[in-house]
């Protein structure tokens, strides 16, 4: 287990090292990092840790990857012939998983592309771009960029193979806790000039614990549908007979329908709607009501489309009939289906309302008078990510503890519990 956790984290330090390398060709005393702070360029700043705004080496982080995966995941669902795949086993996965790095490297060289272009315009001016580098930097910063984004994605693979927790999801969570003491102390600051503001930054502080409790609730709650299972006998021996659970997840989407929600919001900004000046705040600012209403109803749209994509009640009811298993006053088939269905729909729609108010949440904290970056930590896809993936590594340490028979992880003291607390029935 130490090995496991120094291996992951000597990783996340060579990760971090490298967010802070700036392009060939780049004076990073020069670089402007004032732009690319809203809509879909905040978000990639936030998962590539700041990369994206230092204008480094790993300034497109792990996103290309995250993208093609999506995308794969998609494929899967819609073309019969991925679905086959699927379904052949540990080589099915071994394919989509090969596809996917394939497809990686081609999302990575257009954005790459996009990039270098963004960044050209935005240090035109300001001596930032060495004079010297300018014919090769177009070229070298495209396979500088390709090859970050793969060592990226080679090394969230080896922190999942080798190393303590989902590796990509553990890059995404470091990147985002790597602005967290920055903005924690800035919007400090800004209330230490008087004893009244340091209780409103104390009360902002039991709110974000009252909020992450919230998340935790959201992330870990189920509805539990009892299951049965007929009795068999073969030979001497009796099997079946137990009675178990089907736990449905109050959020099955998970932080995907955010995602979804800010890309939208973010796309006629690319048009002449999102420059007027009337229509502008509605698609940028946070703070904007018919901008919090617009994005709730998206993503409470998005979740059911997503949920209805990844959740396959037939799929669970024919399994639970080829494995003898049955609903308590349901008839086995198309009953159990429907009704699988229905229960799905019931809390689908609460998890939805739910996962729309963590998104607008940093808005409303901005509105309070909580400063932007550290109010991006009372909600949205920070404070999503952040607490799943922290829940999930406690849970695969645990696991791992339980396998080996450790009484701890240290020589006094012990993680425990969290197991038995993993599943809130909603």
């Amino acid at each position: 287990m130490r090995s496991k956790i120094l291996f992951t984290l000597l990783l996340i330090a060579i990760y971090i090292t490298g967010t802070n390398i700036v392009l060939p060709g780049i004076n990073p005393m020069r670089v402007d990092q004032g732009q690319g702070t809203n809509g879909i360029l905040g978000l990639i700043n936030t998962f590539s840790g700041g990369a994206f705004q230092q204008q480094s080496i790993f300034a497109l982080g792990i996103m290309p990857y995250i993208s093609a995966s999506i995308f794969m995941q998609l494929m899967t669902v819609l073309v019969p012939s991925f679905q086959k795949m699927q379904k052949e086993g540990e080589s099915g996965r071994k394919k989509i998983n090969q596809y996917t790095r394939y497809l990686t490297v081609l999302v990575t060289i257009f954005q790459a592309s996009a990039y270098v272009a963004y960044i050209r315009s935005m240090n035109q001016g300001n001596g930032a771009m060495i004079e010297a580098f300018k014919p090769y930097f177009w070229l070298s910063s495209i396979l500088v960029l390709t090859s970050g984004t793969l060592f990226v994605m080679w090394m969230g693979e080896k922190i999942t193979d080798k190393g303590l927790g989902n590796g990509t999801s553990l890059i995404i969570m470091i990147g985002i806790l790597n602005r967290l003491p920055k903005n924690f102390v800035q919007e400090l600051s800004s209330k230490s000039n008087r004893t009244g503001d340091i209780l409103i930054f104390i009360i902002e502080i039991i709110i974000l614990i009252i909020i992450i409790l919230g998340c935790i609730l959201l992330i870990q709650g189920v509805r539990k549908i009892p299951v049965n299972y007929a009795k068999q006998i073969v030979g001497n021996n009796k099997f079946g007979g137990a009675r178990q659970f089907l736990p449905i997840k109050v959020n099955s989407a998970g932080v995907m329908p955010i995602i979804f929600a800010q890309a939208i919001m973010f796309l006629p900004t690319l048009f002449t709607l999102g420059s007027n000046r009337a229509m502008s705040p509605i698609f940028t600012d946070q703070r904007n009501f018919y901008h919090m209403l617009i994005y709730s109803v998206v993503v409470i749209g998005f979740t059911f489309l997503y949920t209805a994509l990844i959740f396959n009640p037939k799929q669970i009811s024919d399994n639970l009939k080829q494995n003898n298993g049955f609903i308590p006053g349901v008839k086995p088939g198309q009953p159990t289906t429907d009704y699988i269905g229905a229960i799905m729909d019931k809390i689908t729609f609460p998890g939805a309302v739910f996962l729309a108010l963590i998104g607008i949440l940093p808005g409303i904290a901005q509105k309070f008078g909580v400063s932007q970056g550290f109010s991006s930590f009372f909600g949205g896809t920070s404070l999503l990510i952040m607490v799943g993936v922290i829940l999930d590594t406690l849970q695969q340490i645990e696991t791992q503890l339980l396998m080996r028979q450790y009484d701890g992880l240290m020589k006094s003291g012990r993680i425990q519990g969290r197991q038995t607390a993993s599943a809130v029935q909603m």
